[in-house]
């Protein structure tokens, strides 16, 4: 095997995509099937899916910035599919299993690595509610298991199994939990969705949105109007701007979620470790970083800058799960926008303007539910049906009272 990929490298006749490259800028056309705001995962897989499976491909996707330059690009790229709810886990379920056939999909490696995720039990209640996260879990698709505290030091032999004086007392083991190059996602989806004649729009930015009869008929850019037989709308922490735009009030309140990372150290961490009373994860890339995550803040702001505040709470904490790495050296941090309902569910489907769809809420697991969330808004758009995989997350529900709640299911609880 190594004989033969040295000499498929070496030989000049291998071969070669010569036009592996988004397609140059254009000029926008009057008139679309289909305008996507935001070129985000979401936007652009949802655009893919339509090309490939549907046949429509008059479609613009509109980016006020560059493709994939959102909260796309200020993640830590978790995957996993271990949530609290039977609704929940049935849609992060298939979201796993569509991330883990991407790279043969696109012919374009998205380095998805799975890994498992390891999630923390201090006390009797977490462990109490992990066993029975774990039964829905096993129940609806999901392959998570209740762990004791020697198979912890054996996945994990450099974890502090007290730290801050709060006994690791169990684990919720996700075996599917896994890692992927979240800017190859997004210009894997782009790739195969313009080669299918879909439009993508960079610095362009949609400035309103014209609703006449309470249906949309089309948007205003920075380049000019453009009218459309609908609209998406996938802006992850803008949606509640970008909403009432089309005179939509969204259940959503935008708070900034910051991570940061180390400089590169030899491999010893394969698992992704989270602690929800610590507010802390870990995880080590496959260049050797480690990766910090934790908490939203705890006040509404539409900012992606860091704060010194964040980075010295969360970094003591993760030199509490691991003590070693207080020698270690921060090399840089950055901050996202997550757009947080009050049940921690994402807001999918159909909105109270005709052909407006909805693609929001997604706080802080929006990169995890990208080619699912792509499959079936490209499948609302196309038959006009919403597909059941996404009924529960309705914006209707807040009227009905049929929230679907997810409180405490991220890897570290807000």
């Amino acid at each position: 095997m190594p004989f033969s990929l040295l000499k498929y490298g070496l030989n000049k006749d291998y071969p070669f995509e010569q036009n592996a490259d988004l397609p140059a800028p254009s000029a926008l056309k009057s008139h679309y099937d289909v305008v996507i705001i935001g070129g985000g995962g979401h936007g652009v897989a949802t655009a893919y899916y339509l090309a490939k499976y549907h046949g429509i491909t008059n479609v613009a996707v509109l980016e006020k910035g560059y493709l994939g330059g959102g909260n796309t690009a200020r993640n830590t790229a978790v995957i996993r599919s271990n949530y609290l709810t039977s609704e929940g886990v049935k849609f992060y379920s298939e979201s796993v299993k569509l991330f883990q056939g991407l790279s043969n999909e696109f012919d374009f490696n998205i380095m998805y690595s799975r890994r498992g995720q390891l999630t923390l039990a201090h006390s009797d209640a977490a462990v109490r509610g992990f066993r029975q996260r774990t039964e829905v879990n096993k129940h609806f698709g999901g392959k998570t298991e209740l762990i004791d505290p020697q198979q912890i030091r054996e996945l994990v032999p450099t974890l502090n199994m007290n730290p801050a004086d709060q006994p690791v007392l169990a684990g919720l083991w996700h075996i599917d939990g896994a890692t992927a190059r979240h800017d190859a996602v997004a210009w894997g989806y782009a790739k195969g969705a313009t080669q299918r004649g879909v439009e993508l729009h960079q610095l362009t930015e949609v400035t309103g949105v014209t609703v006449e009869q309470g249906k949309v008929t089309g948007v205003e850019t920075n380049r000019g109007k453009v009218s459309c037989g609908c609209v998406v709308q996938a802006v992850a922490g803008m949606s509640s701007v970008v909403a009432a735009m089309a005179g939509i009030r969204m259940p959503i309140t935008t708070y900034p979620l910051q991570a940061m990372v180390t400089q590169p150290v030899k491999p010893f961490l394969d698992p992704l470790v989270s602690s929800p009373a610590l507010h802390c994860y870990v995880q080590q890339t496959g260049r050797g970083e480690l990766v910090f995550g934790g908490g939203s803040d705890p006040y509404p702001l539409y900012s992606t800058r860091s704060t010194m505040d964040l980075k010295e709470s969360l970094l003591a904490h993760a030199v509490e799960l691991f003590p070693f790495m207080a020698n270690m050296r921060l090399m840089r941090q950055w901050g996202g926008l997550t757009d947080m309902t009050s049940d921690y569910s994402p807001i999918m489907g159909l909105s109270p303007v005709d052909n407006y769809y909805l693609d929001a809420g997604w706080g802080t697991w929006g990169f995890k539910s990208t080619p699912i969330c792509g499959k079936t808004m490209a499948e609302l758009v196309a038959t006009g049906k919403v597909p059941e995989l996404i009924e529960p997350f309705a914006m209707s529900r807040f009227d009905t009272f049929r929230q679907v709640n997810e409180m405490g299911a991220t890897a570290a609880s807000h």
